[in-house]
């Protein structure tokens, strides 16, 4: 049986979840509401105050669509309640960042300087000028929109430049030596 699959996902006070047909899965919290269409195959429900996914047979298919839709409820009732949030940080001479209005905009040292507009449901913010936290209830979309934000300028192994993940560990190489 999923390991993941087979643990209830809890309910915590405020959050209400409701399960329509096809495995339509609506939460609202505290931070907003979330929907998402989950694998049809798998069976959804709600037992008090804590949700339970039972899958129909043992195929491999089951198996792991099993332990996907029950993170994915997971990750929704995590979002309406904490949220998410990824931490970047721009290294580099004269590479920075600025925010206006809903607009990021980027100076990595190329000829222009690099813009980006916040998707819907995803907030960035800049501290001081080389660290931005993308902050949103959906995980999905936090992780996408920073991972886009993260391949303007990709950390070199080099001198360690670029946009790179706050928890993230750059391999360095040793650059060239002289002739002898």
């Amino acid at each position: 049986m999923s390991r993941i699959g087979r643990h209830p996902v809890a309910i915590p006070a405020g959050v209400e979840v409701t399960i329509a047909e096809n495995n339509y899965v609506t939460v609202k919290g505290p931070k907003g509401t979330l929907e998402k269409a989950l694998p049809v195959e798998m069976e959804i429900k709600q037992e008090g105050d804590e949700i339970v996914v039972t899958r129909p047979n043992d195929l491999k298919k089951m198996k792991s669509l099993h332990g996907l839709t029950r993170t994915l409820i997971n990750n929704m009732v995590v979002g309406v309640t904490a949220g998410y949030e990824k931490v970047l940080e721009v290294n580099g001479v004269g590479y920075r960042a600025a925010k206006s209005g809903n607009k990021l905009t980027l100076n990595l040292g190329y000829s222009h300087p690099v813009e980006m507009e916040d998707p819907e449901g995803v907030e960035t913010v800049v501290e001081g000028q080389n660290k931005i936290t993308v902050k949103g209830i959906d995980k999905e979309k936090v992780g996408q929109y920073a991972a886009e934000i993260r391949d303007k300028r990709r950390p070199e192994p080099y001198k360690g430049k670029g946009i790179k993940y706050a928890d993230e560990v750059i391999r360095r190489k040793v650059g060239k030596t002289g002739k002898k």
